[in-house]
């Protein structure tokens, strides 16, 4: 059986991928674990592995993001990016150290750590960023001894398709195995007896059923889940010098991205200033085919994703908002909306209060610092933020009283390798990247021995 993979620029059906079956996802869990028994015996041919399948991904970086906007939408260049990302993650693990942990070494005697691998690992994606999210949970995952079964999302799953045949090629057989289909697909690998830990990205509403799932078989976790992200204006900022940066950190990925700015607040004096000046990006932004150059946004991805967009920005004009840039799908094929500038709206409306992940941002004006900061924190995300000054200091200072996962000063968002990533409240459980995102991927092992 096959299912329909739609283009979102032009909203039609382009291709088709395989609907994996119980007995192939199966047979997917057996592979995996038949391969995990010797590659998680000896780091030293790890690394290497892992040093040969980056250099693959490095020959086929065109190939795969050609597949990607295809699919997904966004602008070649990003692409390339996303899928160069799954070289670098390959590779940084790979160099990362993995060695025991002294705690105690005197005359009473030697006690050290071990990492060890956990065995079978689900790794289900989204739509947002396929590619660049399976390198995410793919690397770690293989630096610290384990095999992966992954899972894109059924909108999304060519590119990754297309990444498991690249990684087959340069990895031994069964350690990265890729299986295409819808949610039950999913619930199935969180569910097989096989595995042993799930990576997870996606809504709130998914993840706490993933998180009920797994725990059946007390099964490891890590949920990176959604963000409403707050970007807090001091009121030493100024809006010219801010406003590039804020714009791409709301409007990057055409808003689709759970760390992406989701809501500002901005001091009233400042206000009109901000919006003027963000308004004014908005409305000379190139939208269109993400395959021409010229192209910054492409469409949001999905057709629920646009009606989604399309109602929240109706209900906020029906509260009072008036878009000070755009504010409507574009006329045409494909599932393209305006880069969204709302003003006139507050907390309460549903554009602030929810995650919009769109191309549209409200800017909300506050009274005082104290205001700012009990808004930003009135939700149950807590993923990213960010505080605009032109002071570092002083937004550090504020900074640290923002209840998320992180919190960037002048810049949204900022996200290495060497970082850990994570949210706080419902925006997830655990931590993904640098040595933190490694070591969810281990067993701890004590082994103590007298001088």
């Amino acid at each position: 059986m096959k299912f329909q993979v739609v283009n979102p620029s032009t909203g039609a059906v382009f291709a088709h991928a395989p609907e994996c079956t119980s007995d192939q996802l199966d047979a997917a869990m057996a592979a995996a674990a038949d391969a995990q028994r010797s590659w998680g015996q000896d780091q030293s041919e790890r690394r290497l592995a892992m040093e040969k399948a980056a250099a693959a991904v490095d020959a086929e970086v065109d190939r795969i993001a050609a597949v990607l906007t295809a699919e997904q939408g966004k602008p070649l260049a990003l692409a390339r990016r996303e899928v160069g990302g799954v070289a670098t993650r390959l590779r940084w693990f790979a160099e990362v150290e993995l060695g025991p942990e002294v705690l105690q070494d005197d005359d009473r005697g030697r006690v050290e750590i071990l990492r060890r691998p956990l065995g079978v690992v689900a790794a289900i994606t989204p739509w947002n960023f396929p590619v660049g999210l399976a390198g995410w949970k793919i690397a770690p995952a293989l630096r610290a001894g384990n095999t992966v079964v992954l899972k894109p999302s059924p909108f999304t799953p060519l590119a990754t398709l297309l990444l498991g045949d690249v990684l087959h090629d340069a990895l031994p057989a069964g350690v990265v195995n890729v299986v295409t289909g819808g949610d039950d697909l999913g619930a199935h690998m969180v569910q097989h007896p096989v595995t042993r830990k799930v990576s997870f990205t996606g809504s709130v509403g998914a993840g706490v059923a993933v998180n009920q799932a797994a725990a059946a078989g007390l099964k490891r976790v890590t949920l990176e889940l959604g963000g409403n992200d707050p970007a807090i204006v001091l009121d030493d900022a100024d809006p010219a010098a801010i406003a590039e940066g804020l714009f791409w950190g709301a409007f990057m990925n055409t808003g689709q991205a759970c760390a992406a700015v989701k809501r500002v607040y901005v001091p009233a004096r400042l206000h009109d200033a901000v919006v003027d000046a963000l308004a004014a990006i908005a409305s000379t932004v190139q939208v269109g085919d993400p395959t021409d150059d010229a192209t910054q946004l492409g469409p949001l991805s999905t057709l629920p994703q646009l009606r989604r967009v399309t109602e929240l920005v109706d209900d906020a004009r029906r509260h009072g908002a008036v878009a000070a840039a755009g504010g409507r799908p574009i006329d045409g094929p494909g599932y393209f909306f305006e880069p969204t500038v709302l003003t006139g709206v507050a907390d309460g409306v549903r554009v602030v209060d929810e995650e919009q992940f769109g191309p549209v941002l409200p800017v909300i004006p506050y009274r005082d610092l104290e205001d700012a900061l009990a808004r930003a924190n009135a939700t149950q995300f807590g993923l990213g933020s960010s505080v605009w000054t032109s002071d570092p200091e002083r937004g550090a200072e504020v900074a640290a009283r923002i209840d998320a996962g992180m919190t960037w000063v002048n810049a949204h968002p900022v996200s290495s390798v060497e970082h850990p990533f994570l949210g706080v409240k419902a925006s997830g459980v655990g931590v993904e990247n640098g040595i933190w995102g490694l070591h969810t991927f281990t067993d701890m092992h004590l082994v103590s021995r007298p001088r």
